[in-house]
């Protein structure tokens, strides 16, 4: 074994460890990183073979990358022997805002849609209750208080799945891209305005034309109006 195989080995392995806290099985997880350091296509002998599993635990360690979105059959048939004939070969999805997005979506629909629905149930059992006996209405304000906290996040993560892989890689690369400084004051900002102009304003630029949203973004960045607005910092 070459250095470089013993490091994707090492990587998919831990890669693995990792993947269990984001719901998803250890051997699924090592087959997404053995393939995202190799690139593929791979077989599923050759990575049975490299990640030294049972054949049955591969085939299904497969399954279930696929069902994430995670990897992908590669288009051409793939001979990994000198006999018999070329078999299914596998890819990583490369895009790495997009396979983030396609989890993100499968963990909303198996945790996130379930986890509301049975919110909902003890809401209006509590809110029946409350009908009858006053105590079960601190129960009752603490479930509507945990399901607008919930669909709110739900509401948020559903926007992530919507979202093309692209503008997921624009806005975090701009927030990479600020320092600590500018963060926290953007985020002061947003506890400092009341939410309904914050919203309507959100709105407002949303319906711009992409022009006149560039020219707006190009003023906001001129060096100048930066430097004036630091010295009232």
């Amino acid at each position: 074994m070459d250095e470089s195989e013993r490091i994707r080995r090492d990587f998919a392995w831990a890669w693995g460890r990792m993947g269990a806290a984001w719901g998803v099985a250890p051997s699924t997880a090592a087959v997404q990183g053995y393939l995202l350091l190799h690139g593929g296509p791979l077989t599923e002998a050759e990575i049975r073979g490299a990640l030294a599993l049972s054949h049955r635990a591969t085939r299904v360690a497969l399954a279930d990358s696929e069902a994430w979105g995670i990897v992908e059959r590669a288009s051409q048939p793939r001979r990994s022997g000198r006999r018999g004939p070329a078999g299914t070969a596998w890819v990583p999805v490369d895009d790495h805002w997009e396979w983030f997005r396609r989890v993100a979506g499968a963990r909303k629909v198996r945790e996130a849609d379930p986890v509301l629905i049975v919110l909902e149930e003890c809401y209006r059992a509590a809110a029946d209750a409350a009908t009858v006996d006053p105590a079960a209405t601190d129960l009752r304000d603490r479930l509507a208080s945990l399901i607008t906290f919930v669909r709110q996040f739900d509401r948020a993560l559903s926007a992530v799945v919507r979202s093309e892989s692209t503008a997921l890689a624009r806005l975090f690369g701009v927030l990479a891209r600020l320092d600590d400084r500018s963060l926290d004051r953007l985020l002061r900002a947003l506890t400092a305005l009341p939410e309904d102009d914050l919203a309507r304003a959100a709105d407002t630029v949303s319906r711009l034309p992409i022009g006149v949203l560039r020219r707006f973004v190009r003023l906001a960045g001129q060096p100048g109006l930066a430097r004036m607005l630091r010295g009232r910092d």
